[in-house]
């Protein structure tokens, strides 16, 4: 198994375009920036699956050798984008893949309808390319080409703001709007689990890192009081959808073994820095933060 990690940071980048705080300050001034969270895998090498499609990537997709195009056709290795939610910084690059030939969509059910009622991209991109849309079920594997298997496992019911008065369809509705994906290599050689979206330290997350190889883990705040600290907001971490990192560094020194990662930084994050200061609290439990461009052979 092969992993790209294309881009490590929360909605918006880094640094943010609006934002004047000391870590976009200083991705500024060093040119230490970091795209919007995205990832491809691959089972075999040849054939490549994107885990959300974020508004950077285009610059990613060139970024990234393995994707490339064969020399003198538009045959490129892509096959397919899993979707881990509906939020922007997730679904916005969808759009970008409109050139392609045929496009397959792995989405739960309510991120799906998210994307075909309230934020139209399903029918949009059906008037560029043909984009085959799968339902994906947590606990349900997803048998993809390159002999690379992809099993959801939901991480909770925040939704999307454009979403938010869909009308529910039941109780999966309520409770997968937002899913992790472990990801085994054919013959289960390789494990890997990629959760940029993590509210809490669930039975499902707990099952799905067993015996896995790497994983690459919400780091969108490194506390849970970090916006009220660093801008004035009264929001803290867990009501947004995030586990802070301070938060789960206990389950992974519980837990040791995987190659643990986190990804999905936001702005305000010091742990986004070239040279974070939490790094050594971070090793001490079997971690780091993931890196735009990182390549990963398991």
């Amino acid at each position: 198994m092969k992993i790209r990690i294309l881009g490590t940071a929360a909605g918006g980048g880094l640094p943010q375009w609006n934002c004047g705080c000391a870590e976009c300050g200083c991705a500024r001034r060093t040119g230490a920036a970091r795209s919007q969270d995205c990832l491809a895998v691959s089972g075999d090498g040849r054939a490549w699956y994107l885990v959300n499609a974020s508004p950077d990537l285009r610059s990613q997709l060139l970024a990234a050798p393995e994707l490339a195009p064969a020399p003198g056709t538009r045959d490129t290795p892509l096959r397919g984008v899993l979707l881990t939610s509906g939020e922007l910084d997730h679904t916005l690059g969808l759009l970008t893949l409109r050139e392609a030939a045929r496009l397959a969509v792995y989405a739960t059910a309510p991120v799906r309808r998210a994307l075909h009622q309230a934020f139209p991209v399903g029918p949009l991109l059906s008037r560029y390319t043909e984009a085959d849309w799968h339902t994906v079920t947590p606990g349900e594997p997803v048998e993809l080409a390159g002999g690379l298997r992809a099993e959801a496992f939901a991480l909770g019911d925040k939704r999307p703001r454009y979403a938010a008065d869909l009308p529910g369809e039941g109780e999966g509705d309520r409770t997968d709007w937002v899913a992790g994906y472990r990801f085994t290599e054919e013959g289960g050689a390789a494990r890997a689990v990629y959760a940029p979206g993590l509210a809490d330290w669930t039975p499902a997350v707990e099952r799905a890192v067993a015996g896995a190889d790497v994983v690459l883990l919400d780091g969108t705040f490194g506390t849970a009081d970090e916006l009220a600290e660093r801008t004035g907001g009264a929001r803290r971490s867990p009501g947004m959808g995030h586990l802070a990192v301070r938060d789960s560094l206990p389950h992974l020194a519980r837990r040791p073994g995987p190659r643990y990662l986190y990804t999905h930084l936001n702005n305000t994050n010091p742990l986004a820095r070239p040279d974070p200061p939490g790094a050594a609290e971070l090793a001490a439990a079997g971690a780091a933060v993931a890196e735009d461009g990182l390549l990963i052979e398991l």
